[in-house]
């Protein structure tokens, strides 16, 4: 055990513990040993990839390292966190970088705090595989700032937010409703396209828009929606008619209909007339 201080006095270059030796896991354990850090690992069913000092399990692999990496899924980022706590002291900093909601961030935050350690929600705001240690990270709660000044010289592009823990986590999932629900609605558009006998003309055109877009394009969206959204619930009624009739279902046409209707509710009242 240490006297409680931050381990920021020591020499050398830091060890990290990964627990969870994954796709993600394997790809950031790989570039912090190239990048001169000591790196142990442990996973239940993954081999320690080359340069890994391989624990016996996650005690072992948190024991005396300046940061405890759990890279695993939600469903059982508790469990490791609970695991792993008899072996974390005042000074080590525990890292989940599982993608999960702010509440539960908050709850493996008291986990850790009680051992002394401090906790750091890790929010990995791009897919880990082609950029390893290089993903842009969002890292907030107690051990935020001593998480970049371990990893930041290693190669991760961190960015400490507040220490709330938790904060990390809620923008990861902000900025998911906007990633998955623009892949949800091109898989929904280009299903219209291959009924329609149009798939790879409509692909080019989601294509031509993205590679395309910039800062004007997406004022466009956010206020031509406002401004003209009685109109765009017209159209988008009338896309999810024509979703229906070709078969697919209009998860998104219909969600984006409902959407524009409730920005401009009385207007679109008027011009349905009494009845309708």
């Amino acid at each position: 055990m240490n006297d409680g201080e931050p381990r920021t006095g020591r020499s050398g270059p830091p060890t990290i513990a990964i627990v969870g030796l994954g796709e993600a896991g394997s790809a950031i354990a790989a570039d912090l040993i190239a990048a001169g850090a000591g790196v142990r690992g442990w996973d239940p069913v993954a081999a320690a990839p080359l340069g890994v000092e391989p624990a016996g399990d996650e005690r072992e692999a948190a024991a005396g390292a300046d940061a405890v990496l759990s890279l695993n899924t939600a469903a059982v980022a508790k469990g490791v966190a609970e695991a792993v706590a008899p072996a974390l002291e005042a000074g080590q900093v525990f890292a989940d970088l599982n993608t999960s909601g702010p509440e539960l961030k908050r709850e493996l935050a008291e986990v850790v705090g009680g051992t002394g350690a401090l906790f750091a929600d890790v929010a990995l705001m791009a897919p880990v595989p082609g950029r390893g240690i290089g993903t842009p990270a969002l890292v907030s709660g107690t051990g935020g700032e001593r998480f970049a000044e371990i990893l930041a010289p290693l190669g991760m592009p961190v960015t400490p937010l507040a220490a709330e823990a938790g904060e990390a986590a809620a923008r990861k999932l902000a900025q998911s409703v906007f990633t998955k629900g623009l892949a949800a609605a091109i898989g929904e558009a280009l299903a219209a396209g291959e009924e329609l006998g149009c798939g790879q003309w409509l692909h080019d055109e989601i294509e031509r828009i993205l590679t395309g877009a910039d800062a004007a394009l997406l004022r466009r969206l956010i206020e031509g929606s406002r401004l003209h959204a009685a109109r765009r619930s017209d159209e988008m009624g009338a896309a999810v008619e024509m979703l229906e009739g070709l078969g697919v279902e209009p998860r998104v046409a219909a969600a984006s209909e409902a959407w524009l209707r409730s920005l401009a509710p009385g207007e679109v009242a008027a011009r349905s007339g009494p009845g309708q």
